[in-house]
């Protein structure tokens, strides 16, 4: 028989025990249930990682640009273009870059013109080819000085320096890269379309005063049955100007515009690519686009106000919007090669 006394004990001693299995227990219940709060919603444990601004060196870049604008005018066939010709060579080579030149004659409204296209190759683990390009000739002018320093200079700068950057890489790219600079981008006429050349092959069908370097390089890609190799082309024109806006060419593939645009975005540069159409008609890209190469003009040209004038000059350049540009493209390069990779 227990008296009053020892049940009131007993009882204070069962009520201590409880509480402290309590304290004990519901901790490690907790513990083996997380809440839906701290689960990701996707059900992904690494979260999705927005691309770094690259080590593209804006003012290497912009020194590019200078190199070139001090040769002085640069139309194809000169002097001059051979001189800055020379100097991207070595430029190209001294950083490991395997350099090759493709020299033609061309006929032209001022006659016969020697051109010539510079490729350097960067290896990858995969044969397939992703061309980066610009052209490097200044529009003929008879009676003012042009020296392009953003139509030709700008671009030719900033794929220098993009060169540099993925050759010092100590990581091998997924796909083979080429470097192109095209010759001859620019029409000998005043206009793009004022004058045409003899079509040998067709006479009916007259060839343009213009692109020559980029219709020779398709040809030559058909010819040695190596096109198939290209899988996408990024060409950049005119994009140095300190006041830079890049509207979408309502030419180029769309699915690369949507990539380098978007990096652009995430890297916050929204402000400089911009949803607006820019509308060319014709580009160094163009003659990839009717081979069946997707490709895309990164251009300012619609709202850059020293288009083919006298007043194109170094002073219009920016270091910064060299390295927008390059950080936009060198970020979407990941993108690109994942969605090619899975085309195959």
């Amino acid at each position: 028989m227990v008296n009053d006394s020892s049940l009131t004990e007993l009882l204070k001693n069962s009520s201590r025990f409880l509480a402290l299995i309590f304290v004990l227990i519901v901790p490690l219940l907790l513990l083996g249930c997380p809440s839906r709060t701290n689960k990701p919603a996707d059900g992904s444990t690494t979260p999705p990682t927005s691309p770094a601004k690259s080590d593209f060196d804006g003012d290497r870049a912009f020194e590019q640009v200078r190199k070139q604008v001090e040769f002085g005018p640069r139309p194809a066939g000169s002097a001059e273009l051979e001189k800055t010709r020379n100097y991207m060579i070595d430029q190209l080579k001294s950083s490991g870059l395997r350099v090759t030149t493709d020299e033609f004659q061309a006929t032209t409204p001022i006659g016969e013109r020697k051109m010539v296209n510079v490729t350097a190759e960067l290896p990858g683990e995969s044969n397939d080819v992703v061309i980066i390009s610009s052209h490097y000739d200044t529009k003929y002018f008879k009676n003012i000085k042009f020296v392009g320093a953003n139509d030709g200079g700008s671009s030719t700068g900033a794929l220098m320096e993009i060169a540099r950057v993925m050759a010092a890489s100590k990581q091998k790219p997924k796909m083979t890269y080429w470097f192109v600079f095209f010759d001859g981008e620019e029409a000998f006429c005043f206009d793009w379309d004022e004058c045409h050349n003899p079509n040998p092959a067709d006479p009916r069908t007259p060839l343009p005063d213009n692109t020559y370097g980029s219709r020779r390089y398709v040809a030559q890609l058909i010819e040695k049955n190596e096109l198939k190799r290209v899988r996408a082309m990024i060409l950049l024109d005119i994009i140095g100007y300190k006041n830079l806006s890049l509207g979408r060419d309502g030419m180029s593939t769309t699915w690369l515009l949507d990539t380098v645009w978007g990096t652009a975005k995430q890297l916050g540069y929204g402000n400089v690519f911009v949803d607006a159409r820019e509308s060319i008609g014709d580009d160094d890209h163009a003659p990839f686009l009717r081979a069946g190469v997707d490709a895309l003009d990164i251009i300012q040209l619609s709202t850059y106000p020293y288009w083919h004038t006298k007043e194109d000059t170094l002073d219009k350049i920016s270091a910064k919007s060299l390295k927008t540009v390059g950080d936009a493209v060198l970020g979407s390069l990941p993108k690109i090669e994942e969605r090619l990779a899975n085309k195959q």
